[in-house]
């Protein structure tokens, strides 16, 4: 074991200088073409003996009971296992790496590689019609994008080795190395630089022949044996036929990407989880095959069968009809697949049909050159990539004399199909997840999709305006910060900077100068939803190293130079969130006029308690001059698309007009949102996130849902997530419970620990003071737990509090003290005996979600108070 110092050396030093390097490239694209190439192999035999094993089960027992069950059982198998441990890993695998490469933010790890291979093994073992040699090309992807996140490199050498694990994955799928690079340069990334090219070949290179030489004696590579022992034979005369071949596999191929498209849409329609989509697929493709003759049982017997031309016309047009339509289905289902190996199955038949028509009309019998004509033409109208295609072909057959057929035939197919719909399969499959590439733009411009919401700082250092500059160089002179919004009234009136204060201190002013006098005043903003190249092109234009984020004048965050560079080396590096393909969708929203300097977020999680946490909620705001919004989340799903999922949003509308009645009625601004998600809590965390709440206030029923949660699923991913206040209320289960009380005394408990929570707990007490409703007889208990072990208990911080609280409410207050052992026993027991109907706790999310011996105090004392109890956690930052 080498020591961890040496480690360190190596990897940030050694290693560190020399990323970029063009021989360190080429060693690690050599071990990214082997480490391809044995994954190839683990792919291909786990293949072969699960679908060996499914033969023979087929022979031993009734086929039409055998392949159904066994398609079902390996299908449903592979989602769940997909869904678990890498969602991203469903489908043929091309899209993700194509979408990486253009600088889109996929997933491609060893994480994806691990379970591309397993759900590719189960469901080709399984009998579902599709090829391995796309997922080869995203297993190789996947592992190089891994091993270069494990040394230092570079955005873009990143890429490179992706593409170069891309192009080693076709290599060695198909024992084809300059196809592998030309797939690469013709469709993956349409542009290519030296020292990609460099990487790719040798790669790719390495990958065909540690391939070869792995794969030298199995059947797979008497497969390739047969192909290169056709024979082949062309003439003038044939030109006329392969024109034909050509058209025919021009339309059939773009039916076929059509007929790819539709199943998606389908698939979707039926909104299933993916287990369920690739299982029953695998069930409908057992019960079909079940019926075929018998040699349709092995997807490579039958590839073998039309190699050697054995077959009649009739058999090998029910052949290409059958995995037709049977592809179409399997790769809908996002089954974890290719249609490299159909599209030359298909493609071989349909030449085979074509030659044997030459053969009735002329008596010239070429069906085998035909065959691999149709390989190449059928493959290049479905993936458009008529160069790949041919050389795919003439690599596999090692012949020259099929070059000019397969350049007649590829370059028709690739006419025919585009006059019928331009642009790839895999550029469509992108455009339906949301992604556009275009030839004029086939990369991602990142700065011109993410807005300044997606990059600032929402947590913001500010300076009141009427600041001393003697205050403001003292609070500078802590922060790491070198520029602060200054605020007034909660509204962004100036900034200052440590250049301002460079500039001040050439005219000696005052040290009970105010900010206001020397601050830059209407200082250059952006909105929240302004694009980041629009950021950016402000703080080039006019010299500027921050920009605060704005909306109605109201500061919801900062943007810098430093946030800007530190996302762009994210994107890049693939180390950003990854494209929400499907985030949470408004179906129904209301705005009223934004009057406030802040805004409640109160999500409708139970209808029945609405009106009631409505009510604390418009008291803040009346005290705060906040609005309100109030959001509802329909849940679907997550196999649901949130766009297209047709929801009964009936009552959740009722509920929110009487919402906007009751805002109307206080004269509070109160806005509506209805929104589909897939989960509650992300839901919520993207409300936030476009509305920049102040203060989040969240209804909850004091119980567990999960054996692993604190407070619950929901509610535990805010307390973590949530960046700004957040309030939490379990609702009293007695009568004349807060704040519904109709008692004539009141007794509310507030414990004193807590820091600076609790003290904006007790900044709100003023306001909720208001829904008593007899403020005169109400008694609160400021109360501060001591241990027994504590020689003297110092309560003078505890009387302040209550003397400052006096001045603002007109209630009994009292001071506390109380010496225990358990805090949360002794508040619990006190709650009890003074029948207190409400508790109010200020908690830090450390917490909030920390687990002590005693279990979790805050969750301890709300389930165990019978009145209503609200949890107080502030704003982090």
């Amino acid at each position: 074991m080498l020591p961890q110092s040496l480690k360190t050396w190596l990897k940030n030093r050694h290693l560190g200088r020399n990323a970029l390097d063009t021989r360190y490239a080429l060693i690690e694209a050599s071990l990214i073409g082997i480490l391809s190439a044995i994954a190839a192999l683990v792919l291909k035999e786990g293949i072969g003996w699960l679908g060996g094993w499914r033969i023979h089960l087929a022979h031993q027992y009734p086929p039409w009971l055998v392949l159904p069950l066994v398609g079902f059982s390996l299908g449903g198998l592979a989602g769940w296992l997909l869904q678990l441990i890498s969602p991203v890993a469903a489908g043929g695998g091309i899209p993700q790496v194509k979408a990486a490469l253009a600088r889109f933010i996929v997933p491609l790890s060893l994480r994806v590689a691990i379970a591309k291979m397993i759900g590719t093994i189960l469901i080709l073992g399984g009998g579902i019609t599709l090829g391995r040699r796309a997922p080869t090309v995203h297993i190789g992807a996947a592992l190089a994008a891994q091993l270069s996140s494990w040394l230092p490199t570079s955005p873009e050498h990143r890429r490179q080795m992706i593409a170069a694990g891309a192009a080693a994955g076709l290599a060695a799928g198909f024992t084809t190395p300059i196809a592998g690079v030309l797939f690469v340069v013709e469709e993956l990334m349409r542009d290519i630089s030296g020292l990609t090219l460099e990487t790719a070949i040798v790669a790719s290179f390495t990958g065909a022949v540690v391939s070869l030489l792995l794969t030298q004696s199995d059947n797979d590579q008497m497969s390739q044996d047969m192909i290169e022992r056709l024979s082949t034979h062309f003439t003038a005369s044939d030109i006329p036929f392969y024109l034909f071949l050509g058209i025919l596999a021009g339309i059939l191929g773009a039916l076929f990407n059509k007929g790819i498209l539709w199943s998606f849409q389908y698939h979707r329609r039926l909104n299933l989880a993916l287990h369920w989509r690739i299982g029953l697929t695998g069930l409908l493709s057992g019960l079909v095959v079940a019926f075929l003759p018998p040699f349709f049982q092995d997807n490579a017997g039958l590839r073998d069968i039309l190699v050697r031309g054995n077959l009649s016309p009739q058999s090998i047009a029910l052949a290409f009809t059958a995995q037709f339509f049977l592809t179409i289905l399997a790769y809908g289902s996002s089954a974890p697949g290719g249609i490299f190996a159909p599209a030359l199955v298909m493609g071989s038949a349909l030449g085979y049909l074509v030659g044997d028509l030459e053969a009735f009309l002329t008596g010239v019998n070429s069906a085998s050159t035909f065959a691999l004509a149709g390989m190449g033409a059928f493959f290049t109208a479905t993936v458009r990539v008529p160069v790949t295609a041919i050389v795919i072909v003439f690599e596999l057959n090692a012949d020259f004399e099929i070059v000019l057929p397969l350049m007649i035939s590829c370059a028709i197919a690739y006419i025919v199909a585009d006059s019928f719909s331009k642009g790839s399969l895999y550029e469509h499959l992108l455009k339906n997840s949301g992604i556009q590439l275009t030839e004029d733009n086939p990369y991602n411009d990142f700065l011109a999709t993410l807005t300044a919401a997606d990059v600032m700082q929402s947590q913001v250092e500010t300076l009141n305006s009427e600041t001393t500059l003697e205050e403001a160089i003292q609070f500078m002179s802590v922060s790491h910060h070198r520029g602060f919004p200054v605020l007034d009234n909660g509204k962004l009136v100036g900034i200052f900077t440590q250049g301002d204060l460079r500039k001040l201190s050439l005219h000696t002013p005052s040290d009970h100068t105010l900010l206001k006098d020397v601050m830059v005043n209407h200082p250059i903003t952006v909105k929240s939803s302004d694009s980041l190249s629009d950021v950016l092109y402000l703080l080039n234009h006019y010299e500027l190293s921050r920009l605060p984020v704005t909306e109605s004048q109201r500061l919801v965050g900062i943007i810098t130079r430093t946030d800007i560079i530190r996302v762009e080396a994210n994107q890049l590096g693939g180390k950003g969130n990854p494209q929400k393909a499907d985030p949470s969708y408004i179906v129904y929203q209301t705005r009223s006029p934004a009057q406030g300097q802040g805004r409640i977020l109160l999500p409708i999680v139970n209808p029945s308690n609405a009106s009631v946490l409505l009510k604390i909620a418009l008291v803040i705001a009346q005290s705060e001059n906040y609005e309100i919004d109030c959001l509802q989340v329909i849940e679907i799903p997550s196999h649901s698309p949130t766009a297209q999922t047709r929801v009964d949003t009936r009552e959740a509308r009722k509920l929110m007009h009487k919402m906007e009645r009751i805002g109307r009625h206080h004269k509070i601004s109160i806005h509506t949102e209805i929104r589909v998600g897939h989960n509650v809590a992300t839901t919520i965390l993207e409300t936030l996130q476009h509305r920049h709440s102040t203060l989040l206030m969240m209804g909850w029923k004091g119980q567990i849902t999960t054996q692993d949660a604190i407070f619950g699923d929901v509610v535990d991913t805010l307390i973590h997530k949530a960046p700004c206040e957040l309030m939490l209320i379990k609702l009293g289960e007695k009568q004349g419970s807060f704040p519904t009380s109709l008692e004539t005394e009141e007794s509310w408990l507030i414990p004193m620990s807590g820091g600076p929570n609790v003290e904006r707990a007790i900044a709100l007490l003023p306001a909720l003071s208001r829904l008593s409703s007899t403020p005169s007889n109400l008694k609160l208990w400021l109360c501060k737990v001591f241990s027994p072990t504590e020689p003297v208990m110092n309560t003078e911080n505890l009387t302040q509090t209550a003397q400052n609280l006096k001045k603002q409410i007109n209630s009994t207050i009292i001071p506390l003290p109380i010496r225990a052992n358990s805090v949360a026993d002794a508040l619990i027991r006190f709650a009890e005996t003074e029948e207190c109907n409400l508790v109010i706790l200020g908690v830090s999310r450390e917490g909030l979600l920390s687990q002590v011996i005693q279990g979790n105090i805050p969750n301890a004392i709300a389930q165990n108070i019978q009145g209503t109890v609200i949890l107080f956690r502030g704003a982090i930052h």
